[in-house]
């Protein structure tokens, strides 16, 4: 193996062009998408695709109903509306998630409050989210973030000991399952996304799953309009209540139709590629696998690296020793990255309260005076800083693309004094 590092001059570890981008599309993708020309329905909730798509899911996940959405926000925003969510109301989200999570609250007109997450497995900690409930909170909103499930069993005990409902976001949790069940069934309702990126995706696009009859009315009406649409009825353009335009289009029910036929497959095979990075990283030191507890089974929508310069010795701050680390990987194929730099309590639309404007929804209907601030959260503060997520780990790369980040990850940091020198000379 050679051992000059490509950042010096030295040959790359993973060839240019290596790495496969993801979603897998195939013909039968490409077949699924144009026959919707020749179908004469392009959109509408009930759309054969539409309907097909929301029985396959159901099914899939192992509840009575599913609604096929534009987006997971939309998704998310359904559940909160369903359960009753009011203006004022308090919804407990955590602090580590996409600020979407927290967007659908403030779209019901509620009120998001931020709960630290879990060091080890990065979702909310339960054990932070009872001092968090005041009368005020409705419902917990945790998220199955990277493909993780939460700790789904004390959860549902605290929202059991304060009447409180749960709605789960499992935007990147497809086919997940805690202790045997799959994400979609665990949670009172549960939105995922389909956009490009999700172990299912449409392209762009998100599901809604609820066991509850009248949840799934709710969510339904609200998905168009406010007025009740259904299959070989006529219309009768009377708006029942509030609603959005959340509808789908049929070209994305169909290409989601047929991605979920491999969702398990596929799924597998992140988890196999996982399995064997975690085995192998587990051994190089400086870096850490992302930790799995043995009662979930998660699938690895991302998979996280956690960097520990104090493993080798090295007295430098975290975030010098990973950028500099990333840096030398980048340059011998091996792509990391990050999309979230701050907790979703520190962003502008929180810390400012900027809202609607003029304060709403926080001085809509509630005198309780809340304040957000990102230092207010220091674990998620810490996974920002140390963490970093590692592309391709997916089909259609192989075990082969997986063994070479490997030997990348020995091969740089086996000369980790030079990689911090280099950077520290920037």
């Amino acid at each position: 193996m050679a051992t000059e590092l490509a950042l010096r001059g030295g040959p790359r570890t993973v060839p240019d062009g290596m790495v496969k981008p993801w979603p897998v599309i195939t013909q039968e993708d490409k077949d699924a998408v144009l026959a919707v020309f020749d179908s004469g329905h392009l959109h509408g909730t009930s759309a054969p695709q539409a309907l097909a798509l929301q029985k396959e899911w159901a099914a899939y996940c192992g509840v009575k109903h599913a609604l096929v959405t534009n987006s997971g926000t939309s998704a998310i925003h359904m559940a909160l509306a369903a359960a009753g969510i009011e203006p004022g109301d308090e919804v407990i989200v955590p602090a580590f998630t996409y600020w979407s999570t927290a967007a659908a609250v403030l779209h019901q007109n509620a009120i998001p409050i931020f709960v630290d997450i879990d060091p080890r497995d990065y979702t909310v900690d339960p054990a932070l989210i009872e001092a968090a409930v005041t009368p005020h909170t409705k419902a917990i909103l945790p998220v199955d973030i990277h493909g993780m499930p939460c700790d789904y069993d004390r959860i549902f005990e605290i929202a059991r000991r304060h009447n409180l409902l749960v709605l789960a976001d499992a935007c990147q949790a497809h086919g997940a399952k805690y202790r045997g069940k799959k994400t979609g069934a665990i949670a009172h309702a549960t939105a995922f996304s389909t956009n490009r990126s999700k172990n299912l995706s449409s392209g762009e696009g998100g599901l809604y799953a609820t066991d509850s009859d009248d949840w799934f009315a709710v969510a339904s009406r609200m998905r168009e309009f406010g007025e009740v649409v259904l299959p070989n009825q006529a219309r009768e353009y009377n708006a029942f209540s509030l609603g959005w335009m959340y509808r789908s289009l049929e070209w994305t029910n169909a290409f989601c139709r047929t991605q979920l036929r491999h969702l398990d497959e596929r799924n597998r095979i992140r988890q196999e590629m996982a399995a064997y990075l975690n085995e192998q990283l587990r051994d190089i030191p400086g870096v850490e696998p992302p930790w799995c507890p043995p009662e979930r089974e998660p699938v690895y929508f991302s998979y996280v690296v956690e960097f520990c310069p104090d493993q080798l010795g090295l007295d430098v701050p975290v975030e010098t020793f990973k950028n500099a680390i990333i840096k030398a990987l980048r340059a011998e194929g091996i792509g990391l990255g990050q999309w979230q730099t701050r907790p979703v309590p520190g962003q502008d639309v929180f810390a400012k309260q900027v809202g609607y404007g003029k304060g709403c929804p926080w001085t809509c209907r509630w005198a309780r005076k809340v304040t957000y601030r990102g230092e207010d959260h220091p674990r998620t503060l810490d996974f920002i800083a140390r963490h970093s997520y590692l592309a391709g780990v997916h089909p259609p790369n192989t075990m082969e693309l997986m063994k070479l980040y490997v030997e990348g990850f020995r091969k740089v940091l086996g000369r980790v004094d030079e990689v911090v020198d280099l950077a520290r000379r920037e």
